[in-house]
């Protein structure tokens, strides 16, 4: 039954387009697949992921044009998480570029695997976990 189904993507609002594709290909490696305005509904979107989206899940940007206020994140939405090779390294880029990053890369409470979680443009968190 597993076979039926498959994740294709994330969404995400967010206030400044260009901002937030810059953040996602220029600190988190993603590449923009596709972008599309839609004048008709005010708004457009972007995908950006590691693959394409035939064989990969991605991550969509919509941005709303008329959005003048900071989208509430609410208490439901956790974080994304994302696959890094060197956590101590990448961090270390990120910050020196003034990325926030809350929680310094290190292991985590009760378990042995680095982590580390950095603040988008919009706010949203991203878990960067090292993988060997």
């Amino acid at each position: 039954m597993t076979n039926q189904f498959k994740m294709l993507h994330t969404m995400i609002r967010v206030r400044d387009l260009d901002k937030s594709i810059n953040f996602y290909c220029d600190y988190l490696n993603m590449k923009l697949i596709r972008r599309k305005d839609y004048p008709s509904g005010n708004f457009t979107l972007a995908f950006v992921g590691y693959g394409d989206e035939e064989n990969n899940t991605v991550l969509e940007l919509t941005h709303n044009w008329h959005q003048e206020d900071d989208y509430e994140l609410g208490s439901g939405f956790g974080h994304i998480a994302i696959g890094v090779s060197d956590i101590y390294k990448i961090c270390a880029g990120l910050e020196a570029d003034g990325v926030d990053i809350p929680r310094k890369p290190g292991p985590m409470k009760h378990g042995s695997t680095v982590i580390a979680f950095v603040r988008d443009p919009d706010g949203y968190m991203i878990e960067l976990i090292e993988k060997k």
